[in-house]
């Protein structure tokens, strides 16, 4: 295992930016690769005697990666330091929690989720994956139907599907903010697929999965312009649904019990 590089210089830096220093090191280590998923770092004592500072020190460089999702640390006469690879799940729930505490309008996610996803369409529909595209696109429609008769689960399987059409766009950046958005995207759905005074909502959710069926054929077809005017329209459709539920804002959705 790589041992973290020390600071350059002679000069001892202050004591209070050492934990950042000790953070930054590992987080570094961690993202570029060189230290491996489940990888013991090693044991409180050890690590103090490696970078040659104080216990606090220490104790709190380890309090802001393991906030940050890279480490957990584990106690007893088998515990340590456990290395973990970032995920994309934690950065989603920090997404959701952030626009909680900004209490943003659920219409400001949808609007973020209408500009990214004609786009992403078009683009899949441009590939050369498209037809491999469109199979995948299908396998997950068959999923929701699957799932139709159960709010939590079919919001769940929406929500893979619109975050996988961003994803096959072969763009990093918007896959990531696709994820951010997932969970609360299966809360809303979830939550509008509730039955709404004793009426069955089936049958909008099937209008969607053939919105969503016509969509993979447009893709496979290559009819990219197509493509992006239809799931445009699509999803206008099912922001003015969506938006009708009870919850008008992230953290009424994130708390509400539904």
């Amino acid at each position: 295992m790589a041992e973290p590089r020390r600071a350059r210089g002679t000069s001892r830096p202050p004591l209070r930016e050492k934990p950042q220093q000790i953070a930054d090191e590992l987080r570094g280590l961690i993202v570029r690769g060189e230290l491996a998923d489940g990888e013991l770092l090693g044991r409180e004592p050890e690590l103090v005697e490696r970078f040659g500072v104080s216990r606090p020190s220490l104790r709190e460089a380890l309090r802001i990666l393991e906030a940050e999702g890279l480490i957990s640390v584990k106690r007893g006469v088998l515990g340590g330091v456990v290395i973990h690879r970032p995920d994309e799940r934690l950065t989603a729930r920090t997404a959701a929690i952030l626009l909680q505490a900004r209490n943003v309008p659920l219409a400001d996610v949808y609007d973020a989720r209408g500009m990214v996803e004609p786009v992403a369409a078009r683009l899949v529909a441009s590939s050369r994956s498209r037809r491999a595209a469109a199979a995948e696109l299908r396998r997950l429609i068959a999923e929701q139907l699957e799932a139709v008769d159960d709010p939590e689960a079919f919001g769940e399987a929406n929500a893979r599907f619109h975050a996988r059409l961003v994803e096959l766009a072969g763009n990093q950046t918007l896959s990531l903010v696709a994820e951010m958005l997932k969970e609360i995207v299966a809360r809303a759905v979830a939550a509008v697929s509730q039955p709404d005074d004793g009426k069955d909502t089936g049958a909008v959710r099937m209008r969607g999965l053939r919105s969503q069926a016509r969509l993979a054929s447009l893709i496979e077809a290559g009819e990219a312009t197509e493509a992006e005017a239809h799931w445009a329209e699509h999803m206008k459709v099912v922001g003015r649904v969506l938006l009708a539920q009870r919850a008008k804002t992230v953290i009424d959705l994130m708390q509400h019990d539904y």
